[in-house]
């Protein structure tokens, strides 16, 4: 199989581009995504490719532009839409919660709404007050939107068009400081991912880590430390946060009876307390310590000098798994 040596930004613009080229009925949408390429450019030469009414740069109105992607949606079309910053989702929450999440039940599962929204999220790049927001808890709060998160180019192409491919709309959030890291060798051909389904990153039988997003090489390099402990963990990168993969949470808690969670987003009402409600009914009886969270914390995310003191590192992580080891 022919693959390239992808960012996970150029596997998402891949992505986008198999759809393009596959559906006529796909479009991309959202502020300067066509002529400029985008804020990351994430749609780079689409525009030049695939012409001005398919990917279509839109005035600065996130409520306007979502709303017309359901309009857009519920005519047949397939629209992807961007988002800045996850942070400037806010003045489309309203089309989300109301209109874009509640199609399907509203018509009684006659009208669906396949339609995508794009948002690079969480702190590490240096951004200004709001760019940095990683608010995915607000969205799993939500039935009748699936919210996807990937950390790697080749989990980004496929899980991207397999959200593209989904009837019902998709959150498809992107970690800006993976966006330039990393290469993956990812098909050139289309493949897509399952919705829904977490991936074993690392083999483990002493603790298991849960993590996504940004969040994953942190949760590595402190699992690498630990081996120097003889300590070994079970990485889960979830890939899915809504629905969540209850099987491999199980699984994997129900082997180690030890459990760390990991996210860049605020402690209280975060992903993870309700992972740590999934364990509670799938693996209470077989947990041998508390349970672990390592978060960010609960005050806005501190502008540049004092970012880093913010996001959890891998010294947080491996301080976690100690104490659950120690317990």
């Amino acid at each position: 199989m022919e693959t390239k040596s992808l960012t996970l930004i150029q596997a998402i613009n891949e992505g986008m581009k198999t759809m393009l080229t596959e559906d006529e009925n796909t479009l991309i949408l959202g502020e300067d995504i066509g002529k400029n390429g985008g804020v990351f450019r994430a749609t780079v030469d689409l525009q030049e490719e695939f012409g001005e009414k398919r990917v279509i740069d839109t005035p600065l109105s996130e409520a306007g532009f979502v709303g017309g992607a359901v309009g857009m949606a519920l005519n047949g079309l397939r629209p992807i839409v961007e988002i800045q910053f996850l942070g400037f989702i806010y003045p489309a929450f309203e089309q989300i919660a109301t209109h874009v999440t509640r199609i399907r039940t509203r018509t009684m599962g006659h009208y669906s709404i396949p339609m995508v929204i794009r948002a690079p999220f969480g702190a590490g790049v240096r951004s200004p007050e709001i760019h940095s927001d990683s608010v995915e808890a607000l969205f799993t709060h939500l039935p009748g939107i699936k919210v996807v998160c990937p950390s790697t180019a080749y989990d980004a192409k496929g899980l991207l068009i397999a959200s593209i491919e989904d009837p019902d709309p998709v959150l498809f959030l992107e970690p800006m400081r993976l966006y330039r890291g990393e290469r993956n060798d990812v098909p050139s051909a289309k493949y897509s991912i399952e919705l829904g389904k977490g991936e074993r990153i690392q083999e483990g039988e002493d603790v298991t880590v849960l993590a996504w997003g940004a969040m994953i090489p942190v949760a590595l390099k402190a699992a690498e430390h630990m081996k120097e402990q003889s300590v070994s963990c079970d990485v889960i990168d979830l890939r899915t946060l809504y629905p969540l993969d209850k099987d491999i949470i199980a699984d994997s808690v129900q082997k180690t009876g030890r459990v760390v969670i990991v996210h860049e987003a605020h402690a209280t009402g975060g992903v993870g307390s309700e992972i740590t409600s999934v364990i509670n009914d799938t693996a209470f009886l077989y947990l041998k310590a508390p349970i672990e969270r390592v978060t960010g914390f609960d005050v806005p995310i501190p502008l540049f000098s004092l970012e880093n003191e913010y996001l959890p590192t891998p010294g947080r992580v491996a301080n976690a798994i100690n104490k659950v080891i120690t317990f």
